[in-house]
C-alpha cells in the first residue's frame, strides 16, 4: 500500500508523525510506501535524527499550509488549498495514495474526506467510532462526533458498520450491538431510540437490545451504538476517567510508610489498567462510510499512536473493510 500521513497534523506534528512513520517502516520491514505530505524543511529537519532513513520506502511531498485545530473546517478548506490535510487526501482521491492518516482538525478531515472521497454506495452517513475499555475488555462506541442528528436508519448502519470494522481489524467473531438508551426497557426513550430499536431489531446482526450508561463501562456489549452529539460527550467523560483516577492517586501517596508499601505492591496493576485507557494502543479509527481509508487520530497523537493508526490503515486495506460494507448494505438493498 502507498499510505499518505499528514506530516503537520497533530499537537506535536511533525516529531511525532515522522517518527510513528519511521517506526512502522522499522517494524514492518517498509513493505508499504509512506508518504510524508507537509512542510518538506520541517520534515527532513526532524528525518535527519533516523539512522538509514533513504532505505525505509519514505516519501515527502511538500504541502505548504497546514489547518490548526481551532480553525472552521469549512473556512480552512477554502481558504487553505496547498494544506497538508487537503493535499494529502486529494492523493488518495487520485489513486495516488491507497490510505490517508491524520491527527490534525478531525472536522476538516471528514468534511474533506466526504467531499473528495465520497460516500460507499448505500452508505447514507459515514461515522467515527471510539473504544472504550470496559469490565470485559474494550467495547467500540459509534458515533462519536461526526453526525450529531441522525435517523433511525443512520444508526442502524453505524451497528452494522462498527461490528464490520471490529470483526475484521480485531478478528472478534459473534459480536453483540446495543442501542444506547435511558432504559433497557423495548418501550423507553425518545422518538429515534424508540424507532431505531425496531428497525435494528429486524436488521442488525448481533442486536441484544437497548443498554445504559453504565453498560459500557461493564462490557455488556461489544458495538454501542449512539448518535455524534451524544457519543462525544460520553467520550470526552471517558478521556477524563483516567486523569482523575491518576491525580487521586498521587494525592494519597506519601502520607504514611503504609500507603506508599501498598502503592508500590499495586503499581504493576495500575500500569497495566493505565494501558487499557491509552489511545495510543489503538492509534486511530477509520471515518467508516466513505468511499476511501481516512483514518482520523487523537489531536495529542505521539509517536506510538501514529504507528498503530498507519497499522490500522494497511489492514483496512488488507482485509478490505469497505467492500465488505458496501456487500452487506447491497445485500439488504440499500443501493444509496
Amino acid at each position: 500500500m502507498r499510505i499518505a500521513l499528514d506530516a503537520m497534523g497533530g499537537d506535536f506534528a511533525p516529531q511525532a508523525t515522522v517518527e510513528g512513520a519511521y517506526f512502522y517502516q522499522k517494524e514492518t520491514g517498509a513493505r508499504n510506501e509512506i508518504i510524508l505530505v507537509g512542510h518538506k524543511n520541517r520534515i527532513e529537519t526532524e528525518s535527519a535524527k533516523y539512522s538509514h532513513w533513504e532505505k525505509l520506502n519514505i516519501s515527502v511531498l511538500h504541502a505548504g499550509e497546514s489547518i490548526g485545530m481551532n480553525e472552521s473546517p469549512t473556512d480552512a478548506l477554502k481558504r487553505k488549498k496547498d494544506s497538508s490535510m487537503l493535499v494529502g487526501i486529494q492523493l488518495h482521491r487520485d489513486g495516488k495514495a491507497d490510505a490517508f492518516v491524520s491527527a490534525g482538525n478531525t472536522g476538516a478531515q471528514m468534511a474533506a474526506s466526504l467531499l473528495n472521497l465520497g460516500r460507499i454506495k448505500g452508505v447514507s452517513r459515514p461515522a467515527i467510532g471510539s473504544f472504550i475499555p470496559s469490565e470485559k475488555g474494550m467495547v467500540f462506541l459509534i458515533d462519536v462526533g461526526a453526525n450529531a442528528d441522525c435517523k433511525p436508519a443512520n444508526l442502524l448502519q453505524f451497528g452494522i458498520m462498527g461490528s464490520i470494522f471490529v470483526n475484521l481489524i480485531y478478528a472478534r467473531a459473534d459480536l453483540t450491538v446495543g442501542l444506547l438508551n435511558i432504559g433497557e426497557e423495548e418501550k423507553k426513550g425518545n422518538e429515534l431510540a424508540l424507532a431505531a430499536h425496531q428497525l435494528m431489531k429486524k436488521e442488525c446482526r448481533g442486536f441484544i437490545g437497548n443498554v445504559e450508561g453504565r453498560d459500557i463501562l461493564k462490557g455488556k456489549v461489544d458495538i454501542v451504538v449512539c448518535d455524534g452529539f451524544v457519543g462525544n460527550i460520553i467520550l470526552k467523560f471517558a478521556e477524563s476517567v483516567m486523569s482523575v483516577l491518576s491525580k487521586n492517586f498521587k494525592r494519597n501517596l506519601g502520607s504514611n510508610l503504609f500507603t506508599n508499601l501498598g502503592a508500590l505492591l499495586v503499581k504493576p496493576a495500575f500500569s497495566e489498567m493505565r494501558r487499557s485507557y491509552d489511545y495510543q494502543e489503538y492509534g486511530g479509527v477509520p471515518l467508516l462510510g466513505v468511499n476511501g481509508i481516512s483514518i482520523i487520530c487523537h489531536g495529542s497523537s505521539t509517536g506510538k499512536a501514529i504507528l498503530n493508526a498507519i497499522h490500522v490503515a494497511d489492514m483496512m486495506g488488507s482485509k478490505k473493510v469497505n467492500d465488505h460494507i458496501a456487500k452487506t448494505l447491497l445485500n439488504r438493498g440499500e443501493n444509496g
